[in-house]
């Protein structure tokens, strides 16, 4: 469809903006009840939370398997869309690295059941798995370079290193109230310092 024929009944630009909104708020709320409920929760409370009716949610994602997937999809995106707006926001580069990393974590932690369902389809896991780390790597590298660059970290930190750290310190998180991964992982952040911060060094 051309431009021209948006213009002249088709779909305007407006109206793809306003369903391209509305499918985000439906995967915010999917997000939300996943968080509290699992995977594995009614659609209807779905639909409940984003003031939607359910053949809203399955014309959009015609299996629960289609609306796991592009919530999983949705997360990583808000995640890697934030990096760049914290470091141009951020105190210094190290401080936005240590709140996206927050947001990582968050992420990996209230990914309630979402691992185990897509393991189940290891084809379309590997798709994910693969999506995930070409959004997200990158940006944890920008986030490095940056901190690195204004002498706040040591500079021969790998991203995909420190995200497999940190993924590995939230493993079971989620399961035992007396294990506090966000702290840990805290601590792992600090402790990326250059030496003249008088943080660990190499």
């Amino acid at each position: 469809m051309s431009d021209s024929d948006e213009g002249a009944g088709g779909v305007t630009p407006s109206r793809r903006k306003d369903a391209r909104r509305n499918k985000e708020n439906l995967l915010d709320a999917a997000a939300a009840v996943f968080v509290t409920s699992g995977v594995d929760a009614p659609v209807r409370d779905i639909a409940a939370r984003a003031g939607v009716g359910l053949g809203t949610i399955y014309r959009h994602f015609p299996t629960r398997a289609d609306l796991i997937i592009a919530v999983y999809r949705h997360q990583v995106d808000a995640c890697a869309e934030a990096g760049p707006a914290l470091l141009a926001s951020g105190a210094t580069p190290h401080a936005a690295l240590g709140e996206w990393i927050s947001l990582f974590v968050d992420f990996l932690v209230t990914k309630h059941g979402l691992a185990a369902v897509l393991h189940s389809d290891e084809a379309g896991f590997g798709a994910l798995h693969t999506y995930f780390l070409d959004r997200l790597v990158p940006v944890c590298a920008q986030l490095l370079e940056a901190a690195a660059a204004a002498g706040e970290i040591r500079s021969d930190i790998d991203a995909y290193a420190l995200m497999r750290g940190v993924g590995n310190l939230c493993i079971g998180a989620e399961n035992d109230p007396r294990y506090d991964a966000r702290r840990l992982v805290g601590l792992l952040v600090a402790g990326l310092g250059s030496p003249r911060h008088g943080l660990p060094g190499r």
